[in-house]
């Protein structure tokens, strides 16, 4: 196989097969393969009448859909190459990346921004809307799409031919796009298959964006190889309603949903001191349980607490929930002591968009879940002299588009991708101890360049020294010398600073200090750079009193 095209096309063989679900109309429909298929041979007729040819650009800015899978399908299918972008970031920030890669089509999920947008640009692709009135001066989709069309087509491609340009956060200046082939995405599904036990009647439920490619992979490449059901989620707020619906035995998910999860269990047992117990109680035990450390009484007390405390909460995950595949930051570790402890299996791993992206992962008897594993078949992973983790397979990226630059510094003649993470090897398993770099991660998988954002702040005179903290958090927050103390007007002023940037660099919250950071006092060095470390240590009980008053009421 060389074309992700095919993943669908195999399916053809039983066209009746159910593949999603989706919510519309006000209610769950499946759609079969043949049904697919269908919708996709139509996008291949459109790009045939507009004389798309091999290799030109689609840029798809749309929630999770079948429609999102259909265009997919049927770009890689002609040997067109896919420009996933997230729906939630700043028009800026889309438009670069389809000038960037000169996208010859736009797919927007509504003209939301759309105004902004024809702004930013400066080349003229071609612009869709699913979702348009006739007042809104954009041509939809359904009436660009032809009635008719052939059958779905799948191209013979050469090896490393271009699937996919994944633009990343970046971690200064401009988003860097990683260019993807076909083989580097199938390469990694295959060997992550190797990794997982995945039954015939599991269903998945897709929550992340398909523009992540951890979620693209895993949550779609993989389950269609491997013929799972997959159900897309209508969105975080109805996500309870959502698992309760279609009752998955599969999340794909980074920390923040577990946060989520979390702050409402706690929420319930608020009121009752006896709900806390038992719930403290069973986790402890289940713990205890999986790592093989309960003794027969306690085994016992688990038995009982599980049937009147774990299994009430899982039910509210669907009650079919056995796996959870969790990645995109690091996972807190009380966080994977609860969920552990209440019996729900979480598989952590490790990997970056350019390698596409899975890197390591635990296997299923794995007891650390602070580690994230060991390397998957195929892939050669080593630490350097600098604790860097490098990576070097069949899955690591071509290279970055039209930046030769920036994939000199990562990618070295011999196939060594340097991750940019700093790691450990211990017992055959990898811990990730931070980035080389200063690069803030948030427990959603969102990834920001700290120095250019606090650059921007700093360009408001209120604040004479900041530094962002956020790391593994469900948010940002800041610490600010400044001679202003009210809160409230300082998250204000630094987020209107703050207006180009992706929606999720927001600041929440700020510590405030009216003495400088000074090389005297050990918090700047020689050449007045901020100490990061140092500077957190400083303020360590006021940052973490911020998170620990957050929880329960996000």
């Amino acid at each position: 196989m060389n074309n992700l095209a095919e993943l669908l096309k195999r399916h053809l063989a039983t066209p009746d097969r159910v593949l999603y679900r989706q919510y519309v109309d006000e209610q769950w429909r499946d759609f079969t393969a043949a049904e697919v298929a269908a919708l996709a041979a139509r996008w291949q007729q459109a790009f045939r009448n507009q004389g798309f040819e091999r290799g030109d650009r689609v840029a798809l800015c749309l929630k999770n859909s079948v429609q999102w899978v259909a265009i997919d399908m049927a770009a890689l299918g002609m040997g067109l190459t896919v420009v996933p972008l997230y729906i939630n970031d700043n028009a800026q920030n889309i438009g670069y990346c389809v000038d960037h890669s000169e996208s010859r089509l736009l797919v927007l999920e509504n003209p939301r921004m759309l105004e902004t947008l024809r702004r930013s640009l400066t080349g003229n692709p071609i612009i869709l809307c699913l979702q348009a009135e006739p007042a809104d001066a954009v041509t939809r989709v359904e009436d660009w799409l032809p009635r008719e069309s052939g059958g779905f087509e799948v191209a013979e491609l050469e090896p490393d031919y271009l699937a996919t340009i994944v633009y990343t956060s970046g971690t200064t200046g401009r988003p860097k796009g990683a260019k993807l082939s076909h083989h580097n995405i199938l390469c990694n599904v295959e060997a992550t298959l190797q990794m997982v036990e995945l039954h015939d009647d599991d269903l998945l439920i897709s929550i992340l964006p398909l523009s992540h490619m951890f979620e693209r992979t895993c949550g779609y490449y993989l389950a269609l190889q491997r013929g799972l059901a997959v159900a897309y989620a209508r969105g975080i707020q109805q996500l309870g309603e959502d698992l309760a619906a279609v009752r998955p035995t599969i999340l794909i998910a980074v920390p923040r949903v577990f946060e989520r999860f979390l702050a409402r269990i706690e929420q319930n047992l608020a009121d009752s001191a006896v709900k806390r117990r038992l719930f403290d109680l069973t986790v402890k035990y289940g713990w205890r349980c999986y790592l093989g450390e309960a003794g027969a009484l306690e085994r016992l007390a688990y038995g009982g607490l599980r049937k009147i405390v774990a299994d009430k909460i899982m039910a509210k995950l669907g009650g079919r929930m056995r796996l959870t595949v969790v990645g995109g930051a690091a996972v807190e570790a009380r966080i994977a002591q609860t969920f552990i402890g209440l019996g729900l299996h979480m598989m952590q791993g490790y990997g970056l968009t350019e390698a596409s992206p899975v890197v390591t992962a635990n296997r299923e008897g794995d007891k650390d879940p602070s580690a994230v594993g060991t390397p998957l078949p195929g892939l050669e992973v080593r630490v350097n002299d600098s604790h860097e983790l490098l990576v070097r397979g069949p899955s690591v990226m071509l290279g970055y588009w039209r930046n030769p630059e920036a994939t000199a510094a990562v990618l070295d003649n011999g196939g060594w991708l340097n991750t940019g993470d700093q790691a450990e090897l211990v017992g055959g398993r990898y811990y990730i101890k931070g980035r080389s770099k200063d690069i803030l991660v948030l427990s959603n998988g969102e990834k920001l360049p700290p120095d250019t954002v606090e650059t921007a702040i700093l360009d408001d005179k209120v604040f004479e020294q900041v530094m962002l903290v956020g790391e593994g958090r469900a948010f940002v927050s800041l610490v600010a010398v400044t001679q202003e103390m009210d809160e409230k007007k300082l998250v204000k002023r630094a987020n209107d600073r703050l207006k180009d940037f992706p929606k999720w660099v927001r600041v929440r919250r700020i510590v405030t200090d009216k003495e400088p950071w000074t090389i005297e006092n050990g918090l700047l060095t020689p050449t007045m750079k901020v100490k990061r470390a140092e500077v957190y240590a400083r303020y360590k009980n006021q940052i973490e009193r911020i998170y620990t008053n957050a929880r329960g009421v996000e």
